[in-house]
């Protein structure tokens, strides 16, 4: 104890440069805290949105129930790159035992509507979009029952006969599972590895750099210490008592600058990521890890940073020429680049690896070493380099690798922040590649699917109309005997005529009007058919169909994503009997895929069959909201790592200048021009950087290909991001060339000489 209370004594008895010092490490620290509490407290946003969406969750009872009862029907379509989510009740006469959904006092009654309030501030943008909600708003639904601010969510009231057979019995709201999730448990924890990389790598060097501010003049200090008969562990203990208190006051300053960024950001939002200021709430967890952990680390740091000092303190003293670094911090960025390449070479063969197994702990493993062994290696490269290019002759050159040779361990401490950031970066892009493959199709039109028997002749009628779709069929589902023996195999029917076909597909051949001809996608194996048998109604009748399958087809080429069968028939309407309709068909609607198209199309389809469920194909409502989330995440966690990366910079680079200051003013003495001495120090800084960059690009791109190559998707190796990642790793060498020119001044101080 009171060897840290003389840690306190000198770190407040110092003089003024000390106690900037202080302040630089408690506002690094803050800052560092600040952004591992944003980290660690994103899975809490995302579950409180889950557990709101099981609370509200309808529980429905199986089969029918006799009586009157309580009817709730669900529907979802996407509005945009978001699900705009209708629950349809139908009250009856057990209304009153029935619990409301969270956010409600009551179950609506007929013709009332209950909406979100962003719900509510969007219908005044569009009005189109009340011809989904039949009936008259009453209110608004509250915090509880709403996953967030932004969510398009209404309860309507109807009565039991608008809701049709799809409405089931309710028996209550909530349940243990939310039916939907913010961000897929296995993309979540990818997500979380992601963004360790993102902020929490270059954080760890960031608080590193933090605890080793002025390092050469406080182990000069400490090896003083130990020459007046300190021990060797109080000396450490001397020099931990000034990190800590730094450490602990950083953390809860950072502790109280994310409460004012959790206050702000909930209220303005992100990308489509919105939540309530009570998610982002600090939890206890949260808070530990942050006064407890970071205070831990920069414990150990400090005691790490004076073992020099304190077992040798004559070379201290006498600023000896440290020794060489060894060349096993090299072999933990090898071991990960061997991983990260094997995987990559799976990818080569006909059977690449898939993250099932031991692969899912070995590629993440990988991933990891390779960035850990991009911090270690950083003075072993700044060091062969300084020796190779310290004797070129050129002045500014061999005194800046000089300088890097005798002391190549600056050199992680300047450049590793920006060298992790380079390598997070192509890491995230690989992450951002596979949702994309699962979530966005490139077709150039976008079809819905809507069940006939939701819809009346005059829906038909004005779906066909609506401006935008052009193109539209009627696919009809064959009469299939479950009881036959060896099943009962039948081939459905596109009904239309060779004209609506051109138009549902990229290309035909063959096609005859007025003809039944078998349907066949040359890419489809085609199955032996003899007669397809299907269900037509007649008011209240039901005939059969058999249609005899002919030898004549027609070829087509269809989209990636479609309704159309195949193998099946083509079936003209004309074979179909006078005042028919099938009994079980889809029809099938088709507009551009543009996105502004699609959002028009869905809001008029849902204006014309307000309960009618729509199957838009190819565009997962989902899987575009998460994408959205996880871009935003990660474009948040890209925005940390830059300014831990560039506060990291900017404070060690800083810091080195000012430990530099007698060496300098003693080549400004001797003649050396200040042009010479910026181009020394910008030499020292931006050499190393520019390979490091290089080695974390390669590296990142290794990393994200091998992570491509398990993940299963169809790209395997992606360029589009090298020219982004290029250009940023030239904005950080600008960056650190600006960085270190103004750190030169031009007064000459020969007192630092005779202090040093």
């Amino acid at each position: 104890m009171s060897e840290f209370l003389l840690g306190l004594r000198l770190l407040f008895g110092s003089g003024r440069g000390t106690r900037v010092r202080f302040l630089l490490m408690t506002l690094g620290g803050s800052l560092g805290v600040c952004c591992l509490a944003l980290v660690l407290t994103i899975p809490s946003i995302l579950d409180a949105h889950d557990g709101r969406a099981a609370d509200r969750d309808p529980q429905v009872h199986a089969g029918k129930r006799s009586g009157q009862p309580t009817l709730v029907l669900e529907r979802s379509d996407p509005h945009g790159s978001k699900p705009f989510s209708r629950v349809f009740v139908a009250r009856g006469k057990d209304a009153d035992s029935v619990q409301p959904p969270p956010g409600l006092g009551e179950l609506p009654a007929p013709g009332e509507v209950f909406v979100s309030p962003a719900l509510h501030d969007q219908l005044r943008r569009e009005p189109g979009l009340k011809g989904l909600l039949p009936g008259e708003e009453k209110g608004l639904i509250g915090p509880s029952g709403l996953t967030d601010p932004n969510e398009l969510y209404a309860y309507v009231g109807a009565t039991r006969d608008q809701l049709g057979d799809d409405a089931r019995a309710l028996k209550s709201f909530g349940s243990e599972h939310p039916p939907t999730t913010a961000v897929e448990k296995s993309t979540l924890d990818i997500l979380r590895f992601t963004l360790a990389a993102l902020v929490l790598l270059p954080l760890g060097v960031f608080l590193s750099v933090c605890a080793k501010l002025s390092a050469a003049s406080r182990n000069r200090r400490l090896a003083a210490l130990r020459l007046l008969g300190l021990s060797a562990k109080g000396t450490q203990r001397v020099n931990a008592a000034e990190t800590v208190v730094a450490a602990f006051l950083g953390a809860l300053l950072g502790l109280a600058e994310f409460w004012l960024l959790n206050q702000i950001m909930a209220r303005t939002g992100l990308p489509g990521l919105k939540w309530y200021p009570a998610d982002g709430a600090l939890s206890a967890s949260t808070i530990a890890v942050c006064l407890i952990g970071c205070t831990a680390l920069s414990w150990f740091v400090g005691r790490a940073s004076a073992r020099a000092a304190a077992t040798n303190p004559l070379s201290t003293r006498r600023t000896a020429a440290p020794r060489a670094p060894r060349v096993w911090g090299g072999l933990m960025l090898v071991t990960g680049l061997g991983i990260v390449i094997g995987y990559c070479a799976t990818g080569l063969t006909d059977n690449p690896a898939q993250s099932t197994g031991i692969n899912s702990l070995l590629v993440p493993g990988g991933v990891l070493l390779t960035g850990l062994g991009l911090v270690t290696v950083m003075p072993l490269l700044s060091y062969g380099i300084a020796r190779r290019l310290a004797r070129s002759g050129h002045l500014a050159l061999s005194l800046a690798m000089r300088r890097n040779e005798v002391e190549p361990g600056s050199a992680m401490r300047v450049v590793t922040g920006l060298v992790l950031l380079v390598f997070s970066a192509s890491l995230a892009q690989g992450v951002l590649v596979e949702e994309q493959q699962i979530t966005r199709s490139d077709s150039p039109v976008q079809e819905y699917g809507l069940r006939l028997s939701q819809l009346s002749a005059d829906q038909q009628g004005k779906l066909r109309e609506i401006p935008g779709v052009r193109a539209d069929a009627i696919v009809m589902d064959p009469h299939t005997d479950p009881t036959k023996e060896g099943g009962d195999w039948q081939a459905p029917a596109l009904v239309a005529t060779c004209a609506q076909l051109a138009r549902l597909v990229e290309h035909s051949a063959g096609c005859e009007e007025g003809k039944v001809l078998r349907l066949q996608d040359p890419n489809v194996s085609e199955s032996p058919l003899k007669t397809s048998t299907y269900v037509m109604k007649q008011g209240d009748k039901r005939t059969s169909l058999k249609v005899d399958v002919p030898d004549a087809a027609v070829l087509f080429d269809g989209y990636d994503v479609t309704n159309l069968p195949s193998p099946g028939l083509l079936v003209p309407p004309s074979e179909l009997p006078a005042h028919a309709v099938p009994a079980a068909a889809t029809l099938v609607l088709v507009s551009s895929s543009d996105p502004g198209t699609v959002r028009d199309v869905l809001d008029r389809i849902g204006a014309v069959a307000p309960t009618a469920e729509v199957d838009p194909a190819g565009i997962n409502i989902d899987g575009l909201q998460q994408i959205t989330v996880i871009e935003t995440l990660l474009a948040l966690g890209m925005v940390m790592g830059l300014v831990i990366g560039v506060a990291a910079f900017l404070v060690s680079v800083t810091d080195r200048a000012v430990e530099r200051r007698p060496q300098v003013t003693a080549l400004s003495l001797i003649g050396a021009r200040a042009r010479t001495l910026r181009l020394v120090q910008c030499t020292q800084v931006v050499l190393p950087l520019a390979v490091g960059l290089v080695l974390a690009l390669v590296a990142g791109k290794l990393a994200e290909s091998a992570y491509l190559v398990t993940g299963g998707g169809e790209i395997f190796w992606d360029g589009a991001g090298v020219p982004l990642l290029v250009a940023a790793m030239a904005g950080v060498l600008v960056l650190a060339v600006l960085g270190t020119l103004p750190l030169v001044g031009r007064r000459i101080d020969p007192e630092l000489i005779r202090r040093d």
